[in-house]
């Protein structure tokens, strides 16, 4: 467990080396902070924090910089939402309290003005894309190799989708991937839905109908186009500023998944807490192995949840990006409920 002065050391490395992006020694702590401690004493817990994963040296100087171990107590423990600046609120206020025809629009305007503000790549989820639920889901051969998909939805939206498949499927196949859908998918939130399409139901599907899974691979591009998947997302250039030590290829490969947007089903987990923040190796890809991303969950009362998210460097200004995503939500949450009431 850390003492009172190693807590306040290690709060003062991190914001320190955010507002800096240079490693922080002991004498820049002592100067630039309130805490009473000598060099010397502040050297030496700075040895103890090091011995413990909470910091890190660089191979570049005797400064110090967080691990992963160290930002992640200090989002769990030590995170204090900053509040928003004048002129940020004016815009969030001027942008958002413009009248809107199309939910399309609020959501544009939305991801484009959260990336100016925190300039980091936003990524915005309407309430309905989030909130709704798979309660229907039927297959019909129309021949051997033409099969159509029933899709619906809480909200009454039915769609067919009819694809051709690369060979004949037997009908019992047919029947069991209905069957695997049915009792794996029918009942959760279409971003759930999406989720386990790409992370679960390979798994049965080559377990219990192998012979279909070219069939399956068409049945999750016709999921991924019904379930609604109104993610809006601004400031992809930002990503420049930060991932300096990414090849060309890791750079193609993180813009490509920011462009599918279906591939963000994986990126951002169905949400129960206000806020979730994920980082480095949290993110079971290694594209985003010095990213971090804060989502925030919004309530619109009667139509559901939505998602706002911010993708940044794990050294980014937590405590700014908390605050802003806070009052961004509140002012969203009141346009979408005028919205709805026109």
């Amino acid at each position: 467990m850390l003492t009172k002065r190693q807590i306040n050391i290690l709060d003062a490395l991190i914001r320190l080396y955010t507002s800096t992006g240079h490693p922080i020694g002991s004498k820049t702590i002592m100067t630039e902070t309130a805490i009473d401690a000598s060099s010397a004493t502040i050297r030496n817990e700075l040895s103890f924090l090091e011995k413990l994963g909470f910091i890190q040296k660089t191979h570049s100087s005797s400064g110090r910089v967080p691990s992963m171990k160290g930002y992640r107590y200090y989002i769990d423990h030590l995170v204090k939402p900053q509040e928003v600046a004048k002129d940020k609120l004016q815009i969030i206020n001027e942008v958002l309290g413009n009248h809107v025809k199309q939910m399309d629009d609020i959501m544009n305007q939305s991801a484009k003005l959260l990336s100016d503000l925190t300039s980091y790549t936003a990524i915005v989820l309407g309430p309905k894309a989030e909130s709704s639920r798979l309660t229907g889901f039927r297959l019909v051969a129309l021949n051997d190799n033409l099969i159509m998909a029933i899709v619906q939805t809480d909200g009454g939206l039915i769609e067919n989708k009819v694809f051709r498949l690369p060979k004949p499927i037997d009908e019992s196949d047919l029947v069991k991937v209905a069957n695997i859908f049915n009792q794996h998918l029918v009942g959760l939130p279409l971003m759930e839905v999406a989720r386990k399409l790409e992370k679960d139901i390979p798994f049965l599907i080559r377990k219990y109908a192998s012979n279909a899974m070219d069939m399956y691979l068409s049945l999750e591009s016709a999921f991924n186009a019904s379930a609604e998947d109104r993610y809006h997302v601004s400031g992809k250039m930002n990503l420049l500023d930060f991932t300096e030590d990414m090849d060309k290829q890791q750079l193609k490969s993180l813009y490509s998944l920011l462009d599918n947007k279906g591939n963000l089903n994986v990126l951002i987990d169905p949400i129960h807490e206000d806020f979730v923040v994920k980082i480095g190796d949290e993110f079971d890809n290694e594209l985003f192995t010095n990213f971090s991303l804060v989502t925030a969950a919004y309530q619109v009362s009667g139509h559901g949840r939505g998602i706002l998210a911010v993708l940044g460097p794990t050294s980014m200004s937590y405590d700014e990006t908390f605050g802003v995503l806070d009052v961004f939500r509140k002012q969203l949450t009141h346009t979408l409920l005028n919205y709805y009431l026109e």
